[in-house]
Formats: structure tokens, sequence, C-alpha cells
């Protein structure tokens, strides 16, 4: 499995914010990692993927083990943050050439894949502006593009579409659908639609536990999406599909 996640605990004090989940993803998966406000989605990925220690358990990306490992498997990861932050002095011009530096780019690959990205996610037109002065879309578009500038093999995303309007969420989407062939992609959302939209699998996380682990057909099989969801995250069963 490219990315395989193993009983990760999380606890704040005493807060147990995650709560021993568990979960792999494996080259051509596209993960929708589904649950309501406070679930502990993003603090998962943060474990997941390295900024912020487990209270317990493990996650290894490509065999890679994050905490013993960090160089080796971050070097196999992309990563979207919640919120896109950036340099908010910088450009995306000179940001993505920063992000090059780190991830140890040179001469034709470097300017290759700056192009690459620059032109995937459509930010052509903002290269030379300050970060801080985009909108909240552009600010998410270059966050995209600098986890997926040294074309890693496992993408995690906290809310990628998160400030799209309705047709820039529509390229994200198809830009995940274009990607999802050769890596392992897990996708942290509140917004259902997308779970149908692009991924193959889903898991819905309430309290900190998984409580859902399936196609987004079954969840479809039982109902509308919003509603299955709601009734799961309450504590409602739903029939196996």
């Amino acid at each position: 499995m490219m990315l395989q996640i193993q009983n990760l605990t999380k606890d704040f004090g005493s807060l147990r914010a995650v709560d021993g989940v568990s979960f792999s993803v494996d080259k051509g998966e596209v993960l929708g990692f589904l649950g309501p406000n406070g679930a502990g989605k993003s603090t998962t990925m943060k474990m997941a993927t390295g900024f912020l220690a487990p209270t317990s358990g493990t996650a290894s990306v490509c065999g890679h083990d994050i905490q013993t490992d960090p160089l080796a498997a971050k070097k196999c990861l992309g990563y979207l943050p919640e919120g896109a932050p950036a340099y908010p002095d910088m450009t995306p011009e000179s940001f993505l050439e920063f992000i090059a530096d780190i991830r140890g780019l040179t001469g034709s690959t470097r300017a290759q894949r700056i192009q690459d990205v620059i032109r995937k996610v459509h930010i052509e037109g903002v290269m030379h502006q300050r970060i801080e002065t985009l909108s909240k879309g552009f600010k998410r578009r270059v966050g995209l593009a600098q986890a997926i500038l040294h074309d890693p093999p496992v993408l995690i995303m906290d809310e990628p579409t998160d400030g799209l309007d309705p047709n820039q969420k529509h390229e994200v989407r198809l830009l995940i659908k274009s990607m999802a062939q050769d890596k392992a992609i897990v996708l942290s959302t509140h917004i259902l639609e997308e779970v149908e939209a692009v991924c193959t699998r889903a898991i819905i996380i309430a309290r900190g536990k998984v409580l859902f682990d399936g196609a987004p057909a079954e969840l479809t099989a039982q109902g509308r999406i919003d509603e299955v969801f709601r009734r799961i995250t309450t504590g409602d069963r739903i029939a196996a599909a």
C-alpha cells in the first residue's frame, strides 16, 4: 500500500480528537475522507503527513514511516493543508521557485514541472502578484500547485476546492481524476457531491472514529448522500448495500 495508517490516536489534554483510525490507500484510489466539523479529519491528515506527532499509532508513505524516516516519506508525498498557507509577500512565481528548491528540482526538469503545474491549475494570470493580494480561490490553486510540483506518488489534500467557484471546482475535480491513475489520493472534504464526483472510496469519520469505509455507491444506495451522511454521523446505522 502506498499510504498506510495504523491505529492513529491524538489527544489534546483530556480531549481525544482522533481515536484509533486505520486505513490504507493504494495506487489508483481516490479516497474521500468525510466528516462533520470537529470530526478529526484535519488532525488525521496532519499526522499522516508528519506535521503533527500522534499520541500513538503509525503512518507510512511508500513504505517509509513518517515519524522515523520523515525525509524519505515526504519525498513521496504532496500535501495541500487546510487554508493552503503560503508566504504572503511572495508571488506565485517566487513561491513555486522556492518550493522547487526545497524539493531538489533542477535543470530542465525543474522548469518543466513549474510550467506544467502553472498550466494545470490555471494561475498564469496571477504569477507576478503578491500572494496576499490574491482571492481565496487563487490562493487555493497556488497551494495545489506546490503540492503537485514534484509529481508525488501520494497526494493528500485538505478541502482542495474550498473557496473556488463552480467552474473552478469542476476544473480541480477533472485534474484530480486525471492524476488518479498513477497516484494514491486522499481528499478530505465536507462537500458530499465531491465524493460522488471524483472518489472511488469513502471513509466517514465522526468523534475521532471511522464509522464507514466503502464505495460511494454503498452510500447512495441508501438514499440521498447528505441524509445517509447525517444518519451515520449521528449514530444511526445503514443497511448493508
